[in-house]
Parts: C-alpha cells; structure tokens; sequence
C-alpha cells in the first residue's frame, strides 16, 4: 500500500494487554520506517490497562526508560475502514538500540517461541475461533443490541441461527468487506448462545500470521460495531448470567517437506503430539494469567459453564481444556480451549506453544485422556483467582522455560498494579474500564 496517498498514517504495536500503542506521522515520514527512524520507549510496551505507567518499573529506574526502535512487520500497511478519513496502519515490531529483539514486546515473544520450532525445521499452522458480543454501551448498564428487525432488544441467544446473523446484515457485510480490504481472511460467522454473541473463524495460516489477524481483527471488529451505533467487546463476561466469550486456537506442526508431525495415519497420533500436550497440560495452571489476564476474567471460569477449568486433555472433547479433534488424520492437531476472548492473541500463542516445544523437547508424556464429561471428574484445576495466578506465574519454573524472563516480570507488575486499583473500584463499573480495551 502506497502510504503517499494518505495525508497521515499510523504505526502501531501491542502492548501486553494487546491494545495498540504508537504514534500518527505524516506520510513524507514513511521513508523513515525501514530505517528504524521511529522509536518509543520500551516502557510503553509495558504501562497498565489505563495506560499509566507501572510503578517502580525496572525499565524505567534501572535503564532511564531507554528507547526501543519500531520497526514494520512483514505484514505492510493495512486500510483503517472503520475511520472516517481514509488512513492506514503499519503494524511494528520493537528492537533495542543494539538490533536485538525485545523480549517485553509481545509479537517477539512468541517470534522467540517459533524461532524453536524452526530450529527443528518445524513451521507451526494456527486458526483462532473468537467469540464476541454485540451491546449497547449508551446508558449506566450494559445492554443487549436493539434487534434491527423489530426495534426492540434481543432477549435470548440463538445458537447458530441464520436469521440472527441475517438481522445484522449490514454491520457484518461491512465487516466481511472490511477484513477483505485488511487481508485478513474471515472462515466462518456464527451465533453464540449469548445475548448477541458471535463467533469469527480466521483462517489456518502461519501462526505469526494467525495472531496479526487475531490482533487487527479485534481493532477492525470494535471500529465497525461503532460505525453502526453499536459496540463489540471481546470481553470474557459481559454479563454476569450469560455466556462468556472464550478464544480458541488449533495448532498444527510441519516439517520441511509439509508432512504433519503429529500425524500418525491413527486416530491416537504421534508422540510428539502426545509430548506437545503433555507440556501444555504442565504449564497450564501457571499459565492462567495469560489465559485470563484481568480481574473480570475469572468471572468467565465456572466449572459447568461452556468454559474449561479443569487440566485434562480428550480426543473429541469438548468439556475437556485440550482438544483432539477428528477428521482427517493428515489435519490432526491440538485444540486449546481454556482463553477468555479478553487475551492478547499473540501471549495466548507464545503460552501454548512454548508449552508445546517445551513438552516436545523434554519427551513429556501426558496422563490417559478423559472420557465423559471433565466437569463431573477431580482434576487439577486453573488458578481459582487472579491474584493467584499472578503469583503462579511469576514463580513457575516450567513457565521461565516456555516464555522470555523479560515478559514475565513485566507481566506480574503490570498485573499486580492492575488488581491493585482494580481493587478500590466498584464491580458494576468495571465494565467501564475493559469494554474496548480487550
């Protein structure tokens, strides 16, 4: 995309909680992108969900608040269709003054994790399944949208109607249209069982690819919902007595001649399937402040509610945290089931699969799979609260094998700021705070 057509563009990068952070340069500037002329501080990467800065931050008090240089991604300028002035954004990526990636930036965490894949000469394949819910945010509470076919408020979920989704016509013909222009490809839309939720299939692609759609299609999703006198949230409960939104994400490993390694001709797979769940089964418990990230998180993880809390594994499965699904053997793979809609796609993936490879490299062999529904079992369990998730994940020393050291400590004081705060707030107002920041 030619950015000299524009008067204005964007540069933009996640921060830990995946909102976009970054600056808008006039177009004579776009020169500057590949010569690593845009920079920011490392710590903007790492400040709280309201943007503040984090306490006492190592980054901060140690080294000055140093600057990191941005750079684009691979993936080029996208269009903005939700503005009404025609612009673009660039997606970046950030470095340190030296030329080395910075491990506090999410989208290099998980570049890091990949890296050991590749070292194996393995490519990882990913799909991401995103819930979200459509609301009317215009008064003190959150409400359902006003269904456009009769004038009044939806006032039931209606799991996979067509008529539904049909309602909504134009906000989704929009979107269809919208993610074309942004190359990111929608699979499938369907309604949810919630109060105006749905869920987007994005394509199976390269998995660093897969979390730049996941990540571009949350701001795209927010800024069309706007346009049509609505807001979309991903949050994990938008309601306290409805369904939660939940991310799903199915991974596949290839080697180099394009042959899936965990596929064994049977419906059992290959070891290295077995050793890949294995290791995501051990992070998991540690790894629920990625999975469930903020305070509200956790109101979506209630044993019997469509959302996996128990550690356990099935083939087939849907009661169960991972998933093997059928179909095909040559398209054999791992379903991880246990994200709130709420996460940063690209930490969700760097968890999950530096789960994997940790597995894979230590040979780590899972316990039998479940049978039956995980709900009616004793299991291990998530984290029960967000304060003990944080503290998991500091100290866990599978987790300090699967992620950068850099991330982690980041992670545990951006999070313990939050739930500070978040503390001395009212739980009717929380909403307030995450509808558009997740």
């Amino acid at each position: 995309m030619d950015l000299g057509q524009f008067r204005t563009f964007r540069v933009g990068i996640a921060d830990l909680n995946g909102q976009m952070r970054g600056k808008r340069l006039p177009s004579a500037q776009a020169g500057k992108l590949e010569k690593g002329g845009v920079r920011m501080p490392l710590s903007a990467l790492n400040v709280d969900i309201w943007g503040e800065d984090i306490e006492d931050s190592p980054l901060v008090f140690q080294t000055g608040d140093a600057d990191g240089i941005l750079m684009p991604t691979k993936r080029g300028a996208v269009p903005m269709p939700w503005l009404a002035t025609p612009s673009a954004l660039v997606p970046m990526t950030m470095f340190t003054e030296d030329g080395a990636p910075y491990a506090g930036d999410p989208r290099q965490a998980l570049k890091l994790v990949l890296d050991r894949f590749a070292a194996r000469g393995w490519s990882v394949m990913a799909a991401t399944e995103m819930e979200f819910t459509l609301v009317d945010d215009t008064g003190d509470d959150l409400q359902p949208p006003v269904d456009p076919r009769s004038g009044r408020r939806l006032f039931a979920g209606d799991i996979l109607a067509l008529d539904e989704i049909d309602a909504f016509d134009p906000f989704f013909t929009e979107l269809y249209e919208a993610a074309d222009a942004m190359d990111i490809s929608i699979q499938t839309m369907t309604g949810e069982c919630g109060l105006g939720q749905f869920e987007v299939t994005l394509n199976h692609q390269s998995a660093l690819r897969a979390a730049d759609d996941a990540s571009l299609f949350k701001l795209l999703l927010r800024g069309i919902a706007r346009k049509h006198g609505k807001a979309a949230t991903f949050m994990a409960k938008p309601y306290l007595d409805d369904a939660g939104n939940g991310m799903h994400v199915h991974f596949s490993v290839l080697d180099e001649t394009g042959t899936n390694v965990f596929d064994n001709g049977g419906s059992e797979g290959t070891d290295l399937l077995l050793s890949a769940i294995a290791g995501c089964l051990k992070a998991m418990r540690a790894s629920t402040l990625i999975f469930a990230p903020h305070g509200p998180s956790y109101d979506r993880l209630i044993p019997g509610n469509h959302a996996p809390t128990s550690v356990c594994w099935a083939y087939e499965n849907r009661t169960s945290a991972v998933r093997v699904p059928g179909g095909p053997t040559t398209a054999r793979r791992i379903e991880h089931r246990v994200a709130g809609g709420d996460i940063n796609p690209y930490l969700m993936l760097a968890a999950i699969l530096g789960a994997a490879i940790e597995g894979i490299e230590e040979g780590l062999t899972p316990p039998d799979p479940i049978t039956g529904n995980a709900y009616d079992l004793e299991l291990p369990q998530l984290a029960e609260n967000w304060k003990t998730a944080i503290d998991l994940f500091e100290s866990d020393e599978f987790i300090a094998r699967c992620l950068p050291r850099d991330l982690i400590v980041n992670m545990v004081m951006t999070k313990r700021q939050e739930l500070k705060r978040l503390q001395g707030t009212n739980p009717t107002e929380h909403w307030k705070t995450y509808l558009e920041r997740v």
